[in-house]
This record gives structure tokens, C-alpha cells and sequence, in this order.
């Protein structure tokens, strides 16, 4: 039975919770500053004292008394009473703070990563400044009160939105604060590639770009501490090596990419931790797209000897170091793009050793003793449930839990295909295919000649993948179509998950390019192999997957019948900076990319049937997105579209009442416009 110590109670909140020194010493932070506790003698001392703001006794220009307050003071005694008691609590104050570190002030900005070396000798935080005042709000109309309410959300994605970070260390031995320095990084000033486009180009910029650190990792002795560093414009990645007493910085690996950074173990955005971390005191792992999938690499600090680990068309997608450092317990797609097996990659022998290989998906957690896998499993029709499985070669899973009902378990829930085809330019496309023969309980024997095409969002997402989809309401309403005779094909178009780096980075500047063209592809693919009428093709998706249907009927009048398109971005200058400024860049510095990839600027071109359907109250792709395009329609005297609003839902509906009103009106849209009357 576990046994629980009651170590610290506080109502602040505290965070950064450090275990040092066997447990003798634990590190804190609570108010933007670091505390350190001794469970021997249940103390807790305040390590650092560091302040928002500036520091007003210490101002370059003092301020002077005014003419009005030296008079107060000379007429008045109980002025001058006043001032004797501040002076003396001034002095006092002084005395005290004998017992407190020095006072450190950091003015605008904002104290993150708050961390404490393993030698407990530095403690190293990041100071951040956001631009204010850029936030974009949307309007609440169904409220308590009656009146609506007004709220705030992200903003919209700007160059003038990119934030400015510094990296600083508190020595304790010296009661001294610095800044690190990283002006001497690869190509620290080297403006991207994409700007050579435009005017007034220059190869060089005139000071450091924009930088973000992350947390620091420290090897076991201490001695070593190493920092992931992002540039802000998404083009580089430096692996660095910091002297926490000097403050210097070694560059020990550098990524670059002309497109974005990114990848599984890398980053999705610039502020998202990668896999990074000590196999032993001088030896670094990390992941590098470096061969156009991502793998798995290791480097000595001291030699700078850099070894891959893994190789071949498959991805590392995540990684568990074990207790003795001689193994890293790996989850991949090495069989197949649409699985997720789990290995043990034997460090002493650099081999692969298979755990668990059956069809699907393998999300694992190694227990404590590291004898099992605590792991969820699924597969293409049966949802994620828990199992436990023994770590060893070839392991089999028991299962834990049965979460599904007896009515959900009563119909004959299709194992889609998946299949591949080949797009215009030659690369392989992954796609699920739902058919009307394959369901038993289906009362429609043969297929109705319709088709209808579904776009997954998130654009950098999988879902023709071997296991239970994150599109659970999709993949059952698509079993449904299947039943009512209808043929689904389920893309994995370009930039979506699990494919490399060429195919992750495919819609670089152009969204709405090749990612489209995959879904004509598969269109084409409908009508040659599997007898679809050319003219009765359908296509829907949400977010991203309503923007291609917007682009699709947009870029590619007359291809397709109808389109319902969910929650879907418009105009890309309107959607955020994290996800927007990775594959278009800037609005301020690649006009040209924006422009190109968003379908307001192709709203003339509409003549099939458009639905677009969206949250009122969505602050991701918030509701102005679709007003703005639906005001273009109505300017040039669009007819063939409607829009459905949905006033209590953001960006991923809840009600269940909205769900349904949403289905009810897209299978509407599908029947009546695709099927033979």
C-alpha cells in the first residue's frame, strides 16, 4: 500500500517541482521565483528574488522633488512624520533583506522555465515579451444574462506577432545574473530562402533572428546541460551546449529546413519539446529528418561524433529511454505507414527488437520495474481499450478494459481498405476506402454509382491509418453512406502525418495545391477503378478539410457535385501565427503565398452546390472567417451556396443536437445532389 508524506501546503500555486540530491533537497517554484525545501528539517528558503518591473532606487535619473512637495514638507509636520517613518522602514527593510538574495529586476517581460542546475549552483530562466494588444475576440449570443459577451482569442498571424525571448542565468555562487549570448549560431542571420522573391532582398540581416529556448536537460553528473533552440521564423533548429559559468555557448547540431522544422520527435510548432536527452554523461540522442524521415541519432559532446541509430522509409514516432541507458524503448511505423509497433532498440548492439507488431496502433508506458507495458490498443474497428503486456521479444497483450456496448457491438462495423494510389507527380497516396458490399447488414446490395470524398483536417494529421480513428463520428457516418450505398474514399493527401519529410512539406507556400490535387487524384481514381459516376462526386470535410472542399469547388469548378465544408479557414492571413507562419511564412514577407492559398480569392469561380456550416463561438477558425466569404458570394451575386450557423459551438462541437443538425444537413446535401432521382 502506498504511503504519502505531507510535505509542503500552501494556497499559491507552485510548479517546476525539482527532486535533487536523493531526495534531500526538493526545488520549487511559486510567485516567479525558485524555493528550495529540506524534508530533514521541513525548511523552505527562498533561492531567488526576482522581480517584475524595474528597479526605482537604482534609476539612472532619480526623481527630484517638486517645488509643491518641498513646501508640503516644510510647512507641514505631519508630512515630515511621514517621511521619518518610511525612512526608517526603508532602512529596516534594507537589514532584512540581508537574508534574501539579491534583487534582480527584469522589467517588461514575462519569468518562464524557471530551473535549477543538478549541482544546485545556477538557476536559469527564460525571459519572454509578447506583443500586447493583438489578440482577436469573437461575440457569445446565447448567454445567461440575455446580453451577448464579448471574448478573447489568439491572434491573427503577423510578423509583428513573433515574440522575444531571452535565456539568463542566476549564478548563486556570485549572486550574479547574465544573459546567454547565441549571435555566434549557423546562419543566426541568414533571412530564408523564399524572400530572394521580393524586393530589396538581402542574404544577411542586419541583427540575430528571432529565437526561442527551450528547457534545459542536464546529464547525470551535472556537468553537462544542453538546450533545444528554435528560430521563430521556423526555418532552423540548434541543438546547443551551455557553460553555465561562463556563458557560452557550443553549437553541437544544427537542422535546417527551407521549408519548415518540424516532424515526429521534432516539433510541430517552434515551442514544442522534441525528443532530447543524455544516454550517459557525454553522450546526447536526439531526432533529425536528416535523411527525409525522421530517426533517431546520437552525439558525443566531446568529440562531436554524431551516429544514426534507425534508418530506412519509416518514421520514429516516439521514444522511453530505460532505467540502465542501454536501451530506448522506440514506437514506429516501420511495417507499415498505418500502424504503430513498439521496439526495443538494443544500444550495445544497435539492433531493432520487435515487442509488439499486430496491425494497428500501440500507445505504451513502461512500468517501473520496466517488466511491462501499460499500452492502448486499437484497431481499424474497434476503439482503444487497455491491456498490459510483458516486456519481451514478440509479447503479447492481455486485455484490461471492455468499454463498448452491446449495441454498439451489434452492427458489423467495416475494416476499411487501405490502399495506395499513385498521384500525377508519382508519389504514393494512403487512402481508407468504405464500399457498400462490404457490410452484411447493408439493405442496399449494390453500390449507387455515387461517391463521396472526405478530407481530414489539421492538414498535418493521419487518418487512413490500420487503427480507430480520432474521426469517430465520421468514420461511423461513413459506414452509414456505405449502407446507403454510397462509396467514401478517406485521403491522407500531402502534408498529412506519417509519411517523411517531402510529403510533410509538400504544401510549403501552396496550400491548396498538391494537397488538392491528391484529392482530384483520388477522384480520378473513384472513376477508373471503381465504376463512379464522374458527375456524381461529393466532397466534405472540417478545418482543414473544409478549407480543400472550399478549394475544390473554388480552384476546380464542375469536379465535383457538391461540398459541405465544416468550421473552414477562408482566408489564411485570418488563421493563427503557429500553425500559418510554418507553411506560408509571413502575410508582411510572402504576400504571394497567401494570396494563392486562400479560397476567398477564387469566389467568383463558385457554380457547385456549396454548404458551409460553422460555430459562432469558435476561436480557432473564428466565425468572421466564414462571414468574409460569405459577404464575396453576396457581392458577386453567388446563388448555389448556404451557410448553416451554430450558435453555442466553437471550433469542435459538443451538443449533441448540433452534431446531428450537422449530419442531417450534409447526407441532405449528398442525397439530393448525388443520387438518381
Amino acid at each position: 500500500m502506498a504511503h504519502f508524506i505531507h510535505l509542503i501546503q500552501n494556497s499559491a500555486y507552485i510548479s517546476n517541482l525539482t527532486v535533487l540530491n536523493s531526495g534531500k533537497s526538493i526545488y520549487f517554484q511559486q510567485d516567479g521565483n525558485l524555493f528550495h525545501f529540506s524534508p530533514e528539517n521541513s525548511s523552505t528558503i527562498q533561492i531567488t528574488n526576482f522581480k517584475s518591473g524595474d528597479d526605482e532606487n537604482n534609476s539612472e535619473n532619480p526623481t527630484e522633488k517638486s517645488y509643491l512637495e518641498k513646501q508640503q514638507s516644510e510647512l507641514f509636520e505631519f508630512i515630515r512624520s511621514k517621511e521619518k517613518k518610511q525612512n526608517w522602514n526603508d532602512e529596516k527593510d534594507s537589514k532584512t533583506s540581508d537574508f534574501f538574495p539579491k534583487e534582480y529586476f527584469y522589467g517588461k517581460f514575462s519569468l518562464e522555465n524557471l530551473q535549477i542546475s543538478k549541482d544546485q549552483n545556477f538557476v536559469l530562466f527564460r525571459l519572454s515579451k509578447y506583443p500586447s494588444n493583438l489578440e482577436t475576440k469573437y461575440e457569445n449570443h446565447i448567454t445567461s444574462s440575455g446580453y451577448t459577451k464579448q471574448s478573447s482569442a489568439r491572434e491573427k498571424v503577423s510578423i509583428k506577432a513573433i515574440s522575444e525571448h531571452k535565456l539568463m542565468v542566476y549564478n548563486r555562487e556570485i549572486d550574479s545574473c547574465y544573459e546567454i549570448s547565441f549571435s555566434k549560431l549557423s546562419d543566426i542571420r541568414k533571412n530564408p530562402k523564399y524572400q530572394s522573391l521580393y524586393p530589396n532582398f538581402e542574404i544577411e540581416a542586419k541583427t540575430d533572428r528571432k529565437i526561442v529556448m527551450h528547457e534545459a536537460i542536464f546529464s547525470a553528473d551535472g556537468k553537462n546541460c544542453v538546450i533545444d533552440v528554435r528560430s521563430l521564423d521556423n526555418k532552423d533548429r540548434w541543438i546547443t551546449q551551455i557553460d553555465l559559468k561562463k556563458g557560452n555557448v557550443i553549437e553541437l547540431e544544427h537542422q535546417y529546413d527551407e521549408a519548415w522544422i518540424g516532424g515526429p520527435g521534432i516539433s510541430e510548432w517552434n515551442f514544442e519539446k522534441g525528443t532530447l536527452g543524455f544516454l550517459d554523461n557525454e553522450t546526447i540522442y536526439f531526432q533529425s529528418e536528416e535523411t527525409g524521415y525522421s530517426h533517431l541519432y546520437t552525439l558525443n559532446i566531446n568529440s562531436k561524433k554524431k551516429t544514426q541509430l534507425t534508418n530506412g522509409k519509416w518514421e520514429v514516432r516516439s521514444v522511453q529511454l530505460n532505467k540502465n541507458k542501454d536501451a530506448l524503448y522506440i514506437s514506429a511505423n516501420r511495417t507499415h505507414p498505418g500502424n504503430l509497433e513498439v521496439y526495443k532498440l538494443n544500444l550495445k548492439t544497435n539492433k531493432l527488437e520487435e515487442i509488439l507488431l499486430e496491425e494497428g496502433s500501440h500507445e505504451v508506458i513502461l512500468s517501473p520495474d520496466e517488466k511491462n507495458f501499460a499500452l492502448l490498443y486499437s484497431s481499424k474497428n474497434k476503439p482503444w481499450e487497455l491491456y498490459l503486456a510483458e516486456n519481451k521479444i514478440n509479447s503479447s497483450k492481455i486485455q484490461l478494459t471492455h468499454s463498448t456496448t452491446k449495441e454498439f457491438e451489434s452492427y458489423s462495423w467495416r475494416k476499411p481498405e487501405v490502399l495506395v494510389f499513385q498521384a500525377e507527380d508519382k508519389t504514393d497516396v494512403h487512402t481508407r476506402i468504405y464500399q457498400p458490399v462490404q457490410s452484411p447488414t447493408s439493405n442496399q446490395e449494390k453500390k449507387n454509382g455515387a461517391a463521396i470524398i472526405f478530407v481530414h483536417g489539421a492538414g498535418y494529421l493521419q487518418n487512413a491509418h490500420n487503427y480507430w480513428s480520432n474521426y469517430l463520428r465520421e468514420y461511423m457516418f461513413h459506414n452509414f453512406l456505405a449502407d446507403k450505398g454510397f462509396t467514401v474514399l478517406d485521403i491522407d493527401y500531402r502534408a498529412s502525418d506519417g509519411y517523411g519529410r517531402d510529403f510533410r512539406t509538400g504544401i510549403y507556400r501552396n496550400m491548396g495545391g498538391l494537397d488538392l490535387s491528391d484529392n482530384l487524384d483520388g477522384r480520378k481514381l473513384l472513376i477508373e477503378k471503381y465504376e463512379i459516376d464522374s458527375t456524381r462526386i461529393g466532397i466534405y470535410g472540417g478545418s482543414y478539410g473544409g478549407f480543400i472542399t472550399l478549394m475544390a469547388l473554388l480552384k476546380e469548378p464542375g469536379k465535383f457535385k457538391c461540398g459541405a465544408a465544416l468550421r473552414s479557414v477562408t482566408d489564411w492571413a485570418h488563421y493563427n501565427g503557429e500553425y500559418t507562419s510554418n507553411i506560408l511564412n509571413f502575410p508582411e514577407t510572402d504576400s504571394i503565398a497567401y494570396r494563392r492559398s486562400s479560397p476567398i480569392y477564387y469566389a467568383e469561380n463558385l457554380q457547385d452546390k456549396l454548404l458551409m456550416l460553422h460555430g459562432m463561438v469558435d476561436d480557432n477558425v473564428q466565425f468572421q472567417d466564414i462571414t468574409r466569404i460569405s459577404q464575396r458570394f453576396i457581392e458577386l451575386g453567388k446563388q448555389n451556396w448556404e451557410l448553416a450557423v451554430f450558435p453555442v459551438e466553437a471550433h469542435g462541437f459538443k451538443e449533441t443536437s448540433s452534431w446531428l443538425d450537422e449530419y442531417r444537413r450534409i447526407l441532405k446535401l449528398f442525397e439530393e445532389n448525388l443520387l438518381i432521382k
